[in-house]
């Protein structure tokens, strides 16, 4: 067996196994979350600008007092877990697969896997806020503020990693001057500050955890891309750890999907929003991050657009935004909103692929 045979079973059976883990122990976190009633106490009422949320409340009133949120502890302890449990199976003598089997390395799984961890507690713990009411945000939790600040930090914390531990200093963009390879830009120490602006920047695509099963579709089909990317680099880890969080994300979307039996969370949206920039950068594939993340571009243009025609000329574009919620306003049900948005997504994705294999 040749080892690029070996890192595709390895790629597909992990990610097989991670879903399978998954959906066995959902049931039990679903249960556990119920129990403690870990949903909101009352339903979104005010908008970001502290404006009243009358198409939104109306959307959503029950199902956001009714469904518990942080669901995507199952994503990302489920990751954490595969990842443990085969670097300590890594130390067995027999069957020989076994250290061959560990996805564990400095070089290509350390910082997206402590991103995943440190994003997701981070986010768990708004999530914990957001539940008991103890913010001072729109809908509790911590204040946008303190949210950002950490983000940002989290965001330093792995732009001064790449510039200093891993000497990156240079960005590919494709499909110029040498096409179709383009050209790797020297940006130096601007790297960090860079890093820092897409990990904000991927934080705010979090609002598209907004309808039964959308965001988990959407997060499914981009780590399924990058996976695809890093396997095509040689980073054989990194795809594999790609791939197990997609597997994850299909458990996920099993008890997600309408009618929803728990919510993402900021623990699920923190903790993939952050990992997504982690792994753009290790695979040096930033400059077609927007195309493969294209919805979340999309929702988070929505809102910004909406909040600059209100300033400047006193107008909506869109009924609610993020624009998921205003093709529910307009009368699609909410899983053809979703579905819509899988497509769309997918489509984006084998561009923002084809793009990149095609640079190089």
């Amino acid at each position: 067996m040749t080892l690029f045979t070996f890192n595709v079973i390895r790629l597909l059976t992990l990610s097989a196994i991670s879903a399978g883990i998954s959906f066995i122990w959902a049931p039990c976190l679903i249960k556990l979350l119920r129990r403690v009633k870990f949903w909101k106490k009352k339903a979104r009422t005010r908008t970001i600008t502290n404006e009243e949320a009358k198409v939104f409340h109306s959307l959503h009133k029950d199902n956001e007092v009714k469904v518990p949120r942080g669901g995507g502890i199952l994503i990302w302890l489920s990751v954490l877990t595969m990842i443990l449990l085969f670097f300590a199976l890594s130390y067995l003598d027999k069957p020989w697969w076994l250290k061959k089997v560990n996805f564990l390395s400095r070089s290509e799984t350390w910082l997206p896997l402590f991103t995943l961890v440190a994003g997701s507690i981070v986010g768990l713990i708004d999530d914990a806020l957001t539940v008991f009411g103890k913010g001072k945000y729109v809908g509790g939790g911590m204040s946008f503020i303190r949210r950002l600040i950490i983000v940002a930090l989290i965001g330093l914390v792995g732009g001064w990693w790449f510039y200093f531990k891993l000497a990156k200093n240079t960005i590919n963009i494709p499909l110029i001057y040498n096409f179709p390879e383009g050209i790797n830009f020297f940006i130096g120490w601007w790297y960090i500050p860079l890093f820092v602006l897409v990990m904000l920047a991927s934080w705010a695509g979090g609002v598209i955890d907004g309808i039964d099963g959308l965001a988990g579709g959407i997060f499914a089909s981009i780590f399924s891309g990058f996976a695809v990317i890093a396997f095509t680099q040689g980073k054989a880890d990194l795809a594999t750890f790609c791939a197990i969080i997609s597997g994850t994300l299909f458990a996920f979307l099993w008890f997600n999907i309408p009618p929803a039996k728990f919510y993402m969370g900021e623990t699920g949206v923190l903790g993939l929003t952050s990992t997504m920039t982690v792994v753009a950068f290790l695979t040096d594939s930033i400059m077609v991050l927007p195309i493969i993340a294209g919805i979340i571009v999309i929702e988070v243009g929505s809102i910004i657009i909406q909040l600059l025609s209100k300033k400047f000329f006193n107008k909506k574009i869109w009924l609610c935004t993020p624009i998921h919620h205003h093709f529910e306003a307009s009368g699609w049900p909410s899983y053809k909103v979703t579905m819509r948005f899988w497509i769309l997504n997918l489509v984006f994705v084998f561009l923002g692929v084809a793009i990149k294999l095609l640079a190089g």
